[in-house]
């Protein structure tokens, strides 16, 4: 009972926090201060200094702001120009056409981007325009990239998965490794709905290109040089054992800079502008992080999460239940929360809960990227959609009815993934990540 009341004054003080406009970082932190104050007799000065500490002298999380670099030097250069060229001629004669350069733009950039929303402002700042100027439908072209845009969250290197693996103590190697064949399967699944599409309302593709040789296919092929490059260098690293994370990031950056010099693109204002956009971004998610893991020490010594994980276990919710519940939470909470606070607000509460139901916290990493992918394609904070109301011009629900259908399928990669875990470990198991 003491729990419940616990629980009850701390979730009101959030809300009434992050409603009056507080930084989510220091809601946090107001948060377990007040959690460490009223319900814990620990110091709260002394618990406050060491976790902050502890959460931040983490070399896992250096892979952070050089990951986040990475994609902000490759958002300024021509790689996205480079890879729509290299893709459109291989997509002519596939029902749906042009419309699979948005999916697998997304799916190619997302691998050396790690942002959701960094991928769709990039590819959608290119096919956009390209795509209305071909006559695509325009409710198809703002869906597929609002939805393959959040393969940016999915398709490692992923900021999502090294934020996570920070919050819960979870390898970031092994949700990278784990990370790569339910990307596939998204894409397989965004894809497939546009074929089907197509073949439904061929009225709506405009006439395909003529037809071009297989000498000119695989001329324009080898614009995509500088970023097949850049993924080898990046997760082919990571993947055959060479280097970390935080080692791969740095190779990523090296390389992200080499190939905007290629491209005529590094300047002095270019990198001033790339690392501070990082550093900005680094700076906020490492207080969020700093903020959760105070929170987190915080809920442990009430005793909150304990008694939850009791109470869970007393229902004995199967955990299908378990994880339907916990997606509509999720959905929920992510239409008023960015993906990154939906992670560290609510890691500390569930993860008992889920550990408590037998659920591997591998897999439910992989589960957690991908409702949080749905939360951007949510109204009204759906970062994706934002970024598409600017590319487009058009208000943000019209924005969010074009995303639905992905947001659907989105659903059924969660289905599948439950239906056949291995999806997410047969990776980790064969590279020996066990």
């Amino acid at each position: 009972m003491e729990q419940l009341v616990y629980s009850i004054v701390l979730i009101a003080a959030m809300f009434l926090l992050l409603g009056g406009g507080l930084w989510v970082a220091l809601a946090l932190l107001g948060v377990g201060f007040i959690g460490m104050e009223l319900f814990a007799s620990a110091p709260t000065g002394r618990v406050l200094a060491t976790t902050v500490w502890g959460s931040s002298n983490s070399w896992a999380l250096a892979s952070l702001p050089l990951f986040i670099w990475m994609g902000e030097i490759l958002f300024r250069s021509k790689v996205s120009e480079e890879m729509f060229s290299g893709l459109a001629p291989w997509l002519g004669r596939v029902p749906g056409r042009l419309l699979h350069v948005n999916i697998l733009g997304c799916g190619i950039f997302a691998a050396v981007s790690g942002s959701s929303a960094a991928t769709a402002a990039t590819i959608g700042k290119m096919s956009v325009p390209e795509l209305r100027r071909r006559g695509y439908d325009e409710g198809m072209s703002i869906g597929t990239l609002a939805g393959s845009g959040t393969l940016g969250l999915l398709i490692p290197p992923s900021i999502i998965m090294i934020v996570y693996g920070v919050a819960t103590e979870e390898s970031i190697a092994r949700l990278f490794v784990a990370g790569v064949l339910p990307g596939i399967m998204l894409m397989a699944l965004f894809m497939g709905y546009v074929i089907v599409w197509a073949l439904l309302n061929p009225d709506k593709v405009p006439p395909a290109d003529p037809v071009r040789g297989w000498k000119e296919r695989f001329q324009a092929a080898r614009n995509l040089i500088p970023t097949i490059s850049l993924i080898v260098g990046v997760i082919g690293s990571i993947y055959a054992g060479f280097a970390s994370p935080t080692d791969a990031a740095a190779v990523g950056v090296a390389i992200s800079l080499f190939l905007s010099w290629r491209a005529g693109t590094l300047n002095r204002k270019t990198f001033v502008d790339a690392l501070m956009g990082a550093t900005r971004t680094s700076c906020m998610i490492a207080f969020i992080l700093a903020g959760a893991a105070f929170l987190s020490v915080a809920m442990g010594y009430t005793g909150i999460p304990a008694a939850l994980a009791e109470w869970i276990a007393t229902l004995k919710l199967s955990p299908a239940m378990l994880l339907a519940a916990l997606t509509v939470f999720f959905i929920i909470l992510g239409c008023f929360l960015d993906g990154i606070s939906m992670v560290v607000l609510t890691t500390s509460v569930i993860m008992p809960m889920v550990e408590a139901a037998g659920i591997d916290r591998l897999w439910f990493g992989i589960y957690v990227v991908l409702v949080v992918e749905m939360a951007q394609v949510t109204p009204p904070v759906g970062f994706n959609l934002f970024v598409l109301q600017g590319l487009t011009g058009r208000d943000i629900f019209t924005v969010a009815r074009a995303a639905f259908p992905m947001f659907l399928l989105m659903i059924v990669a969660v289905v599948l993934i439950y239906v056949f875990p291995g999806i997410v470990s047969f990776l980790p198991a064969q590279m020996g990540y066990r």
